[in-house]
């Protein structure tokens, strides 16, 4: 996880310290905001909120080391929905309590605390409902397999359902490894399920909850300066050739020389995945047998910019290799997709 760490008092400091060195796994950065003595932890050069509002879109979490009452505020202009909100734990400058504050499930804020609670021996403090009474979480589930969740509302709905002992069918396409949850039955029909599958249409039950499988990679190289609504067009109308949903791409990638590039960056936000960028070094190095333009290869370094990226995302096989057209390339990737409780 990319996470950001900010404290406001020198106590606070020296918590975000032990919490960005026990945290070697992820990418932690840490910052201060306070006029006592910051202990070498990288001061902020603007306002606390003029802070947040740069950091919030571009972490995974913001850990503050603070009052709780300080978190809030600063969080609240931005928060937006619970699927691309990042997770925001609060911990007080002594470190003795870790509170899971915000995107608990979908986010991983609730793992996130308890993971710093566990490392700087503070208690964990979470709230979730189906958390505290042990019951089974479908966006935990849908996070840990990969899955689109289709429906936000739909997640409220399977929680209050979980929580009351109400009826939650459960069928899927590709079966599943693992013991099911004693909140669900499993069944093709009924008044309330999940339906794991590759078309998030089906209407299994009277109330369909769909968990699509995120199994495609996208791999994309182009022109400097295309229309971003053209690149969304070819790839989508490449994912429709191919019978493939929308919904089901989990990753689209390139090389890095197009990292500040409209069109790459723009699709990714439209098909609501992460977008990813590789060196030509990084690209090169993945074994197997690729297309290969000469052209390509003397302004790039690499052979194929759009089935490399593709394939070096997840992993996988190729299912579309280099498909061209005006000076757009794009190639798709599956990995293997195993649900499991």
């Amino acid at each position: 996880m990319k996470i950001s760490v900010i404290a406001f008092t020198s106590n606070g400091c020296r918590t975000a310290a032990r919490i960005r060195d026990s945290l070697p796994e992820d990418e932690v950065s840490a910052w201060s905001k306070t006029s006592m003595d910051p202990l070498g932890i990288k001061e902020i050069g603007c306002s606390s909120g003029e802070w947040v509002a740069e950091t919030f879109p571009a972490v995974d979490a913001i850990v503050f080391v603070g009052a709780t009452g300080i978190a809030v505020r600063l969080i609240a202009p931005h928060v937006k929905s619970k699927d691309v909100d990042p997770a925001v734990v609060c911990v007080d400058e002594h470190g003795r309590f870790a509170i899971a504050l915000l995107s608990g499930h979908i986010g991983g804020c609730n793992a996130l605390t308890e993971r710093i609670a566990a490392r700087i021996g503070a208690t964990p403090v979470v709230t979730t409902a189906t958390d505290l009474n042990g019951k089974f979480a479908v966006d935990v589930f849908a996070v840990a397999n990969r899955l689109r969740i289709t429906d936000l509302h739909m997640v409220q709905e399977c929680s209050t359902r979980v929580l009351g002992g109400r009826f939650v069918g459960f069928s899927s396409q590709y079966g599943f490894e693992g013991k099911m949850p004693r909140d669900l039955t499993k069944a093709e029909s009924g008044e309330f399920g999940i339906r794991i599958s590759d078309d998030p249409s089906e209407k299994s039950f009277d109330m369909t909850f769909n968990l699509v499988p995120m199994d495609v990679s996208v791999g994309v190289g182009c022109r400097r300066g295309t229309a971003p609504e053209k690149m969304l067009d070819f790839v989508l109308s490449t994912l429709k050739e191919d019978g493939i949903a929308p919904e089901r791409v989990g990753t689209v990638s390139s090389i890095d020389l197009k990292s500040d590039e409209e069109a790459i960056l723009k699709l990714g936000e439209s098909l609501r995945c992460p977008v990813l960028f590789y060196s030509a070094d990084e690209l090169m190095s993945l074994e197997g047998k690729f297309s290969s333009s000469g052209f390509v290869k003397s302004v790039t370094a690499v052979d194929c910019v759009c089935e490399r990226s593709a394939v070096k995302a997840r992993g996988g096989r190729l299912i579309r290799r280099k498909t061209a057209y005006d000076g757009m390339t794009v190639a798709l990737c599956k990995t293997d997709f195993d649900p499991r409780f």
